[in-house]
């Protein structure tokens, strides 16, 4: 899943996650927040629902990451006059440093073989008492993905020696496209990771 399977979906409008509008999960957890001096990432952001959010209620250190340079460039348009960074990148090849990221069907995009990377790199993108919040899904799925599903005791093994969990639980305000099938995350990054 290079930028050029990306680009070809969002070109053909073939985007079934988007929602088309912010998820219900990851709102309600931005309307908790109020420091609003965060640094935030949103990576594989997208269409970016929860960045256009996060600045219409006062966040000034959003930063959209995505492979997809032909979504960063709609972006670019649609966020113009904004301070939302964009930044047309690969996520593991992205250095800087976070108070929060926001996951939000980032995960279940990225080959499985690519989770431990995905962890370990979350962790370094974070600084000492950072946040990864937002939704995974609690599902497997038929078809070979993208999205790749997996479950809570899968999760629990995958992100335990990383992050302090704060909320590990199934959603209960999820989008009615997704009821039943999705777990809340809020994770606190380890000062030192037991994985040494």
């Amino acid at each position: 899943m290079n930028a050029d399977y990306w680009n070809t979906r969002y070109i053909n409008g073939e985007t079934g996650w988007d929602m088309g509008t912010v998820s219900p999960p990851l709102k309600a957890y931005i309307d908790q927040l109020e420091n609003k001096a965060l640094r935030i990432l949103v990576p594989g952001g997208g269409n970016s629902y929860e960045a256009a959010y996060l600045w219409e209620q006062g966040f000034r250190h959003v930063t959209v990451l995505d492979i997809a340079t032909v979504v960063v460039d709609q972006l670019r348009q649609r966020f113009a006059g904004t301070g939302i960074q964009l930044v047309a990148q690969d996520f593991f090849l992205h250095e800087a440093k976070y108070d929060l990221i926001l996951e939000q069907t980032f995960f279940c995009a990225l080959d499985p073989a690519l989770r431990t990377q995905y962890v370990q790199h979350m962790y370094d993108l974070l600084d000492q008492g950072g946040h990864l919040a937002g939704v995974l899904f609690n599902r497997e799925f038929a078809h070979s993905g993208p999205p790749f599903g997996g479950d809570m005791e899968a999760y629990r093994a995958l992100f335990g020696p990383f992050f302090h969990f704060n909320t590990f639980a199934p959603c209960y305000n999820s989008h009615p496209a997704r009821q039943g099938s999705e777990v809340f995350i809020n994770f606190t990054r380890l000062n030192q990771h037991n994985h040494e």
